[in-house]
């Protein structure tokens, strides 16, 4: 069955008293896969998948290109970059800013799972061989801007840096679902998966040309406009409609004992990403960014 035929689906990963279980949301809190209905209070959450690979793609939205170039000129194909599977995160989870970091950024994105070894595929097949979709932040610390030759290790890389969740979805059209990430409850990020240059299924057809994918592996599909940092202790909420909301709060670190290597930077380059160029989006979309939130329940 095509991970977008319904009815939908959802499974989560949690923990209770240290063990860990599947579960499925229900009225009342969220059934274990022994038959127990728990509160969802009473539990902790763990990413809903196990990748060997976290695949990301560059730049995926009109509108994040216009915000830093002023044009719409699409990429003729995408490019991409790798998160370690130490990065991954699950919701309710920390989100670590090292001392001497400003520039933390949330990307609200959605995340498509394998199902099943995935290699040399047309795009219409990918469905076929999704398990399903989560919401995600591809959360980058743009202080490292500089280093690394572009690859993005420092940057988006970091442990945590991957939030995943609440569930994993199936059975869902996840190409009518629109992207929405709202900071201590403000709007100021919204997309649709209709806007995506490269749709979802071009993406996994794409690496998969020249990369076997495994049950488990994650691709991260892009961001709209408008991502910019974030405070110690702000909440950062991603929801996608068909999907749910993932939630995750800053909180502070020390700097790194070891003071060697390319330290935080705030460069030209650094505040050109993480703060985007206002002046140059469209009403529209600057709108977004400044509206009060509408809480919608995912």
């Amino acid at each position: 069955m095509s991970v977008l035929d319904g009815p939908r689906r959802e499974i989560r990963r949690v923990t209770i008293a240290g063990s860990a279980y599947w579960a499925e949301p229900v009225e009342g809190g969220l059934r274990l896969a022994d038959g127990r209905v728990v509160e969802e209070g009473n539990v902790r959450y763990l990413p809903p998948c196990a990748p060997s690979k976290i695949l990301c793609v560059h730049t995926n939205f009109r509108s994040r290109i216009y915000e830093f170039s002023g044009q719409s000129t699409a990429p003729p194909a995408p490019t991409y970059f790798q998160k370690p599977v130490t990065a991954l995160n699950a919701h309710g989870g920390e989100l670590v800013r090292p001392e001497g970091s400003r520039y933390l950024n949330y990307e609200g994105e959605i995340a498509a799972v394998i199902g099943r070894p995935t290699r040399n595929v047309l795009p219409e097949e990918v469905w076929d061989h999704l398990a399903g979709f989560a919401v995600s932040n591809d959360v980058g610390l743009q202080d490292m801007r500089d280093t690394d030759g572009g690859s993005m290790l420092r940057v988006k890389g970091q442990d945590g840096f991957c939030p995943l969740g609440p569930g994993l979805v199936s059975g869902i059209d996840i190409r009518q679902s629109v992207i929405r990430s709202f900071r201590n409850g403000v709007l100021v990020q919204e997309g649709a998966v209709a806007e995506m240059i490269f749709g979802i299924d071009e993406l996994v057809a794409d690496l998969a040309r020249h990369i076997t994918l495994m049950p488990g592996d994650i691709v991260l599909t892009g961001t709209p406009a408008n991502s910019r940092p974030l405070d110690i202790g702000d909440l950062i909420e991603v929801e996608v409609t068909g999907l749910g909301r993932l939630a995750n709060r800053v909180v502070a670190a020390p700097a790194p004992r070891a003071g060697v290597g390319h330290q935080p930077t705030d460069s030209d380059e650094a505040r050109r990403v993480a703060l985007g160029n206002d002046e140059r989006l469209p009403e529209a979309i600057r709108a977004a960014s400044l509206a009060p939130s509408t809480r919608v329940s995912p």
